[in-house]
This record gives C-alpha cells, sequence and structure tokens, in this order.
C-alpha cells in the first residue's frame, strides 16, 4: 500500500514537471480541489476526448453530438431530483476537525473487511497452488463466510438509511462499528448531516429582478431536455443515442485525491434512447461496448473490472460501473445505467410538453428509456497517466521515467531534433517539422545533449524523436528512435510520415 501510495505522489509531481497538471491558482497556493491542464495535459486530454467522440459518434450512425449550455433553466433540477436529492450525508470530527461523507466512511469499512477476505484467498492459493477451488474456498472457509456476513449486515443497514435519509441511523452505524477518524483515532464525531451538492449563482442584472440558477452538476440534463429537439432535427428513430461532453461542477465534502474528485471536471457522457422492455438488452450490450473501448487503449484487462451496484439511483432499474485500479485502490471510471424514463417522464411532468416518441412498427407513443454511459474525463486523464506512468533501469545502469501512453493518444507524437545548432541542421530539421506538423503534433528543440532531449521527451511520452546530422545534409536520412524499446533506425526522410502513421493507427 505504501509502494501505491509513493507511486500516486510520483505522478501528481511528474504531471506539474512536465506540464500536464498544475494546480488552480498556484501563484495564489492554489485553490482546493481545483486544477489547470498544462500544455502537455491540454492536448493529452483533448486526444482522450476525441478518442471517445470518434468511438460514440463517429463510429455508430444512430448517435449524434451535442454542446448544451451550463445554465440552465432551474426548474430542470427540480425536475431532475437534485434540488430535493443531491445531497451527501456529511460528518464531522471534533477532535480533527476534519469533514467526511458518513457513507464513504463505512464503505472504507466495508472495504478492509473485503481486504481481509482477499488476504485469506491469497494464502490459500499459495498454499494449495493449482488444485485450490476459489468458490469452495468461499463457500467453506469460517474466516470468509463470517466477514461476508458482516459486509451483507453493514449494507442491509447502510443503504436503506441512505435511501430513507435516515442520518440518526447511519450515525449509529458509524458508532456500532467503531469508526474511528482516519487521521486522530478519534470517535468523537458530529451528528450527520445533508449537504446539497449543487453551486448556486444569480442570472439577472440586479439583485431584485435576480433569480437563482445552478453550476449543472451533470451534463445529462442537457441532452435529456434536448432529446425532442435532437430527434426531430437529426430525423432520429429508436433506438438513437445523444452524445456530449463537457464540464460539470459539484461542491464535492471531500474532494481529495489529486484529479480523481475535483469541484470542476469534465464529463463524456452518451444517452441512449430505447423501447421500453429492450433496455436489459442495450444495458449489457453498452456493459461490453464500453469495456472494449477501455481495452482498446491497451492497457491491460486486469487493470479493469465491472462492480454492479447493490444500491440503485431512484432513478435506475440496472446500474454497474467500471472500475480502474488506480494507485488509490479499485475506482469507479466508469458508470452505465438503465434510467428507465424517469428523466423524460419527470420532464414531461414538469414543462408541460410531451416527450414522447411515436413508433411506426408499434403504431403507439411512448416515453422512451433510456440506457446512460458516463465517464469522467479528468479520471480517465489520470487512468491513462497511472497506467503509462514507469520507471526503468536500464542496461549501462542510468534510469529513466518514460509515459508509456498509448501513440495515438501521446500528446506529442514526434520530436525534431537538429545534433547542432549550426552547419545548417536547424534549416533541415525546421524544413522536416514543416513537412510533419500538418498531420502530427510535433515539437522542435535544439538546446542540451541529444540524451537529455530523448529523456524529457520519454518523460512525456512521446514514441518518436527525429535526429537530424550532418549525414542528413549529404543523403536525406535521418535517425529515428523509437520510444518505449529506445530502438534507432536510419530512414529517408520520405518514410518518417508512413512509419509515424502506422504506428498511431495502432488499436
Amino acid at each position: 500500500m505504501a509502494n501505491q501510495e509513493d507511486l500516486f505522489k510520483k505522478i501528481i509531481a511528474h504531471a506539474k514537471e512536465y506540464g500536464f497538471v498544475y494546480p488552480s491558482s498556484d501563484i495564489y497556493d492554489g485553490l482546493s480541489a481545483v486544477y489547470d491542464y498544462g500544455p502537455n495535459g491540454s492536448e493529452l486530454k483533448k486526444n482522450i476526448r476525441d478518442y471517445w467522440w470518434k468511438a460514440m459518434v463517429q463510429m455508430h450512425e444512430n448517435i449524434v453530438g451535442i454542446d448544451a449550455a451550463i445554465f440552465m433553466h432551474p426548474t430542470i433540477w427540480k425536475a431532475s431530483g437534485h434540488v430535493d436529492a443531491f445531497a451527501d450525508p456529511l460528518i464531522d470530527n471534533k477532535d480533527s476537525k476534519k469533514r467526511y461523507r458518513a457513507d464513504v466512511l463505512v464503505e472504507d469499512h466495508i472495504a478492509k473487511l473485503e481486504a481481509k477476505i482477499d488476504k485469506e484467498i491469497e494464502k490459500a492459493q499459495k498454499r494449495f497452488g493449482d488444485a485450490f477451488d476459489v468458490q469452495q474456498f468461499k463457500d467453506t472457509n469460517p474466516r470468509v463466510l463470517e466477514n461476508n456476513k458482516k459486509i451483507e449486515e453493514i449494507k442491509h443497514r447502510l443503504y436503506p438509511a441512505m435511501e430513507k435519509n435516515d442520518m440518526a441511523g447511519i450515525k449509529q452505524l458509524i458508532e456500532d462499528l467503531e469508526i474511528v477518524d482516519p487521521i486522530s483515532g478519534s470517535k468523537n464525531w458530529t451528528e450527520v448531516r445533508q449537504f446539497n451538492l449543487m453551486f448556486s449563482t444569480q442570472l439577472g442584472s440586479t439583485a431584485d429582478s435576480a433569480s437563482e440558477i445552478y453550476l449543472r452538476p451533470e451534463t445529462a440534463q442537457g441532452i435529456f431536455v434536448n432529446y425532442l429537439n435532437v430527434q426531430k432535427t437529426s430525423r432520429m428513430k429508436i433506438p438513437f443515442g445523444i452524445a456530449q461532453t463537457g464540464k460539470a461542477f459539484r461542491n464535492e465534502i471531500v474532494a481529495r485525491q489529486f484529479i480523481f474528485r475535483m469541484r470542476e471536471f469534465e464529463q463524456m457522457e452518451m444517452q441512449f434512447f430505447v423501447q421500453p422492455g429492450t433496455e436489459m438488452e442495450w444495458f449489457k450490450y453498452w456493459k461490453e461496448e464500453r469495456m472494449k473501448w477501455h481495452l482498446s487503449t491497451g492497457i491491460d484487462k486486469s487493470s479493469f473490472r465491472f462492480h454492479d451496484h447493490d444500491k440503485l439511483a431512484h432513478y435506475a432499474n440496472a446500474a454497474t460501473d467500471i472500475e480502474f485500479a488506480f494507485p488509490i485502490g479499485f475506482k469507479e471510471l466508469e458508470g452505465i445505467h438503465s434510467r428507465t424514463d424517469f428523466d423524460l417522464g419527470a420532464h414531461e411532468k414538469f414543462s408541460g410538453k410531451k416527450l414522447r416518441y411515436f413508433d411506426n412498427e408499434l403504431n403507439e407513443s411512448y416515453i422512451p428509456y433510456v440506457i446512460e454511459t458516463s465517464i469522467g474525463l479528468d479520471r480517465m486523464f489520470l487512468a491513462m497517466m497511472s497506467a503509462a506512468y514507469t520507471e526503468e533501469t536500464l542496461e549501462d545502469g542510468s534510469e529513466r521515467v518514460v509515459m508509456k501512453l498509448p501513440p495515438f493518444l501521446a500528446p506529442t507524437k514526434v520530436a525534431i531534433f537538429p545534433l547542432l545548432k549550426k552547419d545548417g541542421l536547424p534549416e533541415k530539421a525546421r524544413e522536416i517539422l514543416t513537412m510533419l506538423q500538418e498531420d502530427f503534433m510535433c515539437f522542435y528543440e535544439e538546446k542540451d545533449t541529444i540524451g537529455k532531449r530523448y529523456r524529457r521527451h520519454d518523460a512525456i511520452g512521446t514514441p518518436y524523436c527525429v535526429t537530424i546530422d550532418h549525414q542528413t545534409l549529404e543523403d536525406n536520412t535521418v535517425t529515428i528512435r523509437e520510444r518505449d524499446t529506445m530502438k534507432q533506425d536510419r530512414i529517408s526522410i520520405d518514410e518518417i510520415r508512413g512509419i509515424v502513421s502506422q504506428r498511431l493507427r495502432e488499436r
């Protein structure tokens, strides 16, 4: 665990040093849980966003995109349930003066019990080897059974209490489990209270005429209120989807863990409208499709897992998360939810406008059901950084840090280096830069030794470095170096584009 914490700290430091992510308002000592993306970070973020958009919109003839405004009519948030129900249970520790989400304290306690079960299984696997039957062990081992029983008992108390907003019940559970403050070790807790996560602001020129509106806490509602516009103008037939990426804002109680949980973040969401009764087959379809997309980035499948929800949101009849093995543990990366007709039904009721679909084949009207896929772009960025960050000891005993990002997502595709800042080499290098930069994001650099320049570009994940030397002027050949293998080849200038293009097409 300590190693993972160290790794997380290294990734955060690396992100700042190499222009991926900076603390926001850094010269003013930052702003809690708000971050800015630097030159390499903004490029990587854009590439992830574009790759998602291509998979969702470009590759599906029945999915279209929109870009809805951040400000929306305040009644939308009443209809969606956010005004009344978008709250987290808040608890303070009187000794450490730290604030926590009460449900997360309980879920962390559950995670410790699950870790104990995993440890028992691991020990038994080592003891019994290939003959080991995991399921039989889980069904018969007394310690595993006892911990599973404890987990179920906790869940049967936590989730109904959350459902009924029973703050006293959640407090009692924390006391019964003897949960201590992770910092002070104290059990001196305040009462649990509800905390609405929406940021509100005023819309209007004077205080008297201003009305209270909210910064959107999710992008999904912008899709739902545009469902009819999109369906008519794009002449979409069910099943069809609407995709959107954009900023959302939540006044998180506990915003920490770098860019994993922020107050201003970006979502990539797709709402897929289907005929009622078919939602479970589409739910299964999108679960599989989204997992395929994640695996297409080249990250090992052992880093991902599905986690089905025990407690369903008020709008859902099925929900699962794709979790990723961050350095802070397996955490939610993407949610896939069957939202039923809750959203369109609620907006139909609150707006007084019919949001039905006339199905020619069935000769009837209905409110479509919705399958949602919702992924945090910042979390996906952190997943890519976590999977890519690699420390290597080379044959000569030296060390390097290399970001093994998928080449098609890397911020810079080709770095171009004249060996020396003289003898016509910079001029020739700039010719090559001009030739390539229309097709690829390139970086030109002539400062420092070639070795230092290679290391810098290893550290930001540049797949190829091209070096121009005196031989280039004689025969129009360059040295091309590949990031992961560090292999260098002598090739013709005319071959550069083809080699890089081929590599970027790999999925």
